[in-house]
């Protein structure tokens, strides 16, 4: 008789873990829909970033490249090797895409410990690098899984799904299971460094404010880069993946 009651208190219970939330968040309420203002706010502010600085580096292309250009080209360079080595001789249509990855995640890790997010004053809540939040994180990482399946099908067509039943139909749970694995390893892993990261410098500067966060915030800037690359490769070891066969 019991039954019934316990299972709808178990359920409601489950509800409200759901709704905890990790601090103060600040949202937009436009329509229906609530927006995550800070998330928001400082994804616009990286974009902007990236769009002034790749305007005014090649706004006018030289024979003889500027300083600006001459990085940017390296920085293509870069990711143009880094796709082709994950990706196969097929990279050329996916350079957009791990570029963009790359350099939004890359520019996000590095806005949290360069920009002082913190003198920023909001009704609720606080600003912080855009990868410091796990929806961010999240919504990359469903960004990375539809390029991957887009890439697969799009080659194989429906034959594509075959890869979840080789070696052997034994492997078809494991093999389906391996793709909710990855999005949630890629998002997970990114978010948590970047937290961490930030909660060791914000602990340090609060006990020794002067010399000690200095390194550390050093150290949090290399960290971050390797995030960034360790995001782009994985995404495009994926794509890759998908388009020649299960590994």
């Amino acid at each position: 008789m019991n039954i019934i009651p316990c299972s709808i208190k178990t359920l409601k219970g489950l509800y409200d873990i759901s709704g905890v939330e990790v601090g103060q968040h600040f949202y937009w309420q436009i329509g229906g829909f609530q927006i995550h203002a800070q998330v928001l706010i400082t994804s616009w502010v990286v974009i902007t970033i990236l769009l002034g600085s790749v305007v005014i580096a090649v706004r006018n292309p030289q024979t003889v490249p500027t300083d600006g250009q001459n990085f940017f080209e390296y920085v293509l360079e870069f990711i143009r090797d880094l796709s082709k080595t994950q990706i196969g001789e097929e990279y050329g249509p996916w350079v957009p895409f791990i570029g963009t990855m790359f350099l939004f995640i890359f520019v996000s890790n590095w806005s949290g410990a360069l920009l002082p997010w913190k003198i920023i004053e909001l009704p609720h809540g606080e600003l912080a690098a855009p990868t410091n939040d796990i929806n961010t994180t999240v919504a990359l990482a469903l960004l990375t899984s539809a390029a991957y399946f887009y890439a697969g099908l799009s080659k194989k067509g429906l034959s594509y799904f075959e890869k979840y039943i080789k070696p052997t139909p034994i492997l078809l749970p494991i093999n389906i299971l391996e793709d909710f694995t990855k999005p949630l390893s890629l998002s997970f892993r990114l978010f948590g460094n970047i937290l961490a990261d930030e909660l060791v410098v914000v602990v340090l500067v609060s006990l020794v404010p002067l010399v000690v966060p200095i390194p550390v915030m050093f150290l949090g800037l290399f960290t971050s880069g390797i995030q960034a690359l360790i995001f782009a490769t994985l995404a495009a070891a994926y794509i890759g993946e998908s388009m020649e066969g299960h590994h």
